[in-house]
């Protein structure tokens, strides 16, 4: 299996920025997508920005001209840079990946890094 490690999440400001980092680790894999997904409370999880691995990139709407995803393929890392955080960016980030394990397909979730943004 792949696992995925978040790290980056914190309390901040409204107006101040955070970046989120995920590192995915495991033997004899091949990553896809890498994105990054939140639930705030009381709602789904919705998709914030995705990343393939041929660097094309996909926003929410919600979040497009603030937030910008990157990728280091060689370091098996997604960052998520967040800019003009506003308090409806609060919620729970986490990060996903698919690909292959050799021949198998996986499909990983971290285990979530906690953003709140105070007003």
């Amino acid at each position: 299996q792949v696992q995925l490690v978040e790290s980056g999440g914190g309390l901040v400001q409204a107006g101040g920025s955070l970046r989120l980092s995920c590192v995915a680790s495991g033997r004899l894999f091949r990553i896809n997508d890498m994105g990054w997904y939140r639930q705030a409370p009381g709602k789904q999880r919705e998709l914030v920005a995705i990343t393939s691995s041929a660097g094309t990139t996909n926003y929410a709407d919600s979040v497009k001209g603030r937030f910008t995803i990157s990728r280091d393929n060689a370091k098996n890392t997604v960052y998520l840079e967040m800019n003009t955080l506003t308090p409806e960016d609060t919620a729970v980030y986490y990060c996903h990946a698919d690909g292959k394990v050799t021949l198998f397909p996986f499909d990983s979730w971290g285990q979530g890094t906690q953003v709140t943004v105070s007003s």
